[in-house]
């Protein structure tokens, strides 16, 4: 039984680390290159279809979006990375805001890292998984847009997209597969969050 998201709503966009929430729920921060799917992603998991906006410009969210789930939890909306139309130093402050939250925020508990299963491994998400990695900070790898290829296809490339982690990695971050259109990974994702808040609760 996934768990029952009740409410999600939008709590407040934020452009620096400092003006995020000032209270101690867990944060769970969703990103990726623009265009993954990020905000259908959101808006299927929470059963809310306008709460993220999706918009057919990419690289629209350039603020930090805290939407309260349950009120319990908090689901993050963090910019996309690598957008090229970005001027540098446009992208230079994202990379700061993204970086500052990420490493600066206590609240932060796992960040799901976004990938377009149609795509093999890219070498601006492997450097920013790289960098999770390097910089102790747990996350999941998160496979978009699975209802765009076959079963079969979706799982040999998102093994082989693993299977090159290990030309560094020891052990693998774990990953889920997931469409917005199908709904598919929608149980796994939330089950696995909602262990999470449970482990914490347990440890609280």
């Amino acid at each position: 039984m996934a768990m029952q998201i009740n409410s999600s709503e939008f709590t407040i966009s934020s452009p620096t680390v400092s003006r995020c929430p000032n209270d101690n729920k867990a944060e769970y921060a969703f990103i990726g290159r623009s265009n993954v799917g990020k905000s259908s992603l959101i808006n299927m998991l929470c059963n809310h279809k306008g709460l993220a906006k999706t918009s057919s410009m990419p690289g629209k969210t350039l603020l930090i979006n805290h939407f309260i789930i349950n009120k319990e939890w908090y689901l993050v909306d963090l910019p996309g990375y690598g957008y090229a139309k970005s001027s540098k130093k446009m992208q230079k402050q994202l990379e700061q805001m993204i970086a500052q939250y990420i490493l600066q925020r206590e609240q932060l508990v796992n960040v799901f890292v976004l990938i377009d299963i149609r795509h093999e491994q890219q070498k601006v998400d492997r450097e920013f998984i790289d960098w999770l990695g390097q910089s102790n900070v747990p996350f999941t790898i998160v496979f978009t847009k699975a209802d765009k290829l076959s079963q079969s296809k979706v799982r040999s490339n998102a093994k082989a997209w693993m299977d090159k982690l290990l030309d560094t990695w020891e052990s693998l971050p774990p990953y889920y597969i997931t469409s917005a259109e199908t709904r598919q990974g929608r149980e796994e994702l939330l089950n696995y969050i909602d262990q999470i808040n449970q482990s914490l609760s347990d440890n609280g």
